[in-house]
């Protein structure tokens, strides 16, 4: 069967959480397999009190009620020792660049976690599938491993399919790359600013992802309507995507000053 070439640990991991919204949502349940450079792997699976209800139609689909988490720690008891145990590692899962890597980074940074994935190259097996086939998880568990996905929306359960299905596709197409760079880049798309994927990058600038200034560059923004900042901040926008046109705007502000900066 067809390995990964790491050069470095990678993390599977893959969330139950309250809601779609990663702005808004909290994890549940959280499972993550780390596959270390010699082979071998190491597992972190927990249940999280989320701090708020958890809504019937999120119950109805993984199957964990308030009852079940009620005794369960906070992400925030966690957050930095979960933070410590990933460190130095890439990241993957299935569709987890649109909604696990933004709602883990919010957590992350709810809790006073300060995080950084842009060193960390990111498979998302979702979008080999897509590319390739374009079916579900399930789908793809069959179609790849030709066996039936049981215990479906359980974490662990779904997180070690995605590791099968990848392996999977490994084996299947010569054509694909076993090094999780060429695989980061094949599976990234668009090169991103924020987590959120509010922001984007275009010609070595940061332009706006959405709404009526959609494909503009957020400095010109800024500059001719000072107030859309003060908006966004205001607004109900993922933190990560505040940090990031903070950022941008103190850039502005330093370069106009006539200093130097590296942000």
């Amino acid at each position: 069967m067809a390995q990964l070439l790491l050069k470095r640990p990678i993390i599977f991991f893959d969330l139950e959480t309250t809601g779609t919204d990663a702005a808004k949502d909290r994890i549940v349940e959280l499972a993550l397999v780390k596959l270390m450079t010699d082979g071998t792997r190491e597992k972190y699976v927990r249940r999280i009190n989320p701090g708020m209800p958890i809504p019937p139609s999120s119950t109805a689909i993984h199957g964990i009620s308030d009852d079940d988490v009620k005794d369960c720690p906070h992400f925030k008891q966690i957050a930095k020792d979960l933070h410590d145990w990933m460190k130095g590692c890439d990241l993957g899962g299935y569709a987890s660049s649109k909604f696990d890597i933004p709602l883990l980074a919010e957590e992350f940074l709810r809790a006073g976690v300060n995080v950084d994935f842009t060193e960390r190259h990111m498979i998302d097996v979702q979008q080999i599938f897509f590319k390739m086939e374009s079916r579900t998880l399930s789908a793809a568990y069959n179609f790849y491993c030709d066996k039936t996905l049981e215990n479906a929306h359980s974490a662990e359960a779904d997180i070690m399919a995605t590791i099968e299905v990848l392996e999977a596709q490994l084996d299947r197409y010569n054509d694909l790359s076993q090094d999780v760079k060429a695989l980061h880049e094949f599976t990234g798309g668009e090169q991103l600013v924020d987590y959120a994927r509010r922001l984007v990058m275009k010609d070595g600038h940061a332009v706006f992802n959405f709404g009526k200034h959609k494909g503009r560059k957020v400095e010109d923004i800024f500059t001719e309507e000072p107030q859309y900042y003060d908006w966004m901040m205001q607004a109900d926008f993922a933190l990560h995507t505040k940090q990031k046109i903070s950022e941008i705007l103190n850039r502005m502000k330093l370069q106009k000053s006539g200093l130097k900066t590296n942000i």
